[in-house]
């Protein structure tokens, strides 16, 4: 996402990227960018809380009005309600280390037969 943002700038379309990996983004040098603290794959919220959604689109839209210099990186002013995904966020242990290699699995077997 981060080089299809500088391709469209050096093209002339303004851009702004919404997402969650600060360092990452910020490293790629993207023109503007929206940090959420929010699990990843959830850029503008959760699922469902349109209001949470159109506030993160809006501050967004603002950035890329405003921002008068490159690389500019605005922290939204949401949370995601409670810290408790971050204890829990890709958690692997000893209590889901087999779910997770059969849901793995399976996920490879379906890819295979969709070759």
């Amino acid at each position: 996402m981060s080089l299809v943002a500088r391709h469209l700038e050096a093209n002339g379309v303004p851009t702004v990227v919404i997402g969650s990996g600060r360092d990452i983004v910020e490293e790629a040098g993207v023109p503007r960018f929206v940090f959420v603290d929010f699990p990843l794959g959830n850029p503008t919220g959760k699922p469902g809380d349109t209001e949470m959604q159109r506030s993160i689109v809006s501050l967004a839209l603002d950035v890329v009005e405003s921002a008068i210099v490159p690389r500019t990186t605005v922290q939204a002013p949401v949370e995601w309600g409670s810290d408790d995904w971050r204890e829990n966020f890709m958690l692997v242990n000893d209590d889901n280390r087999a779910a997770l290699l059969a849901a793995g699995d399976a996920r490879r077997a379906k890819q295979a037969s969709n070759k």
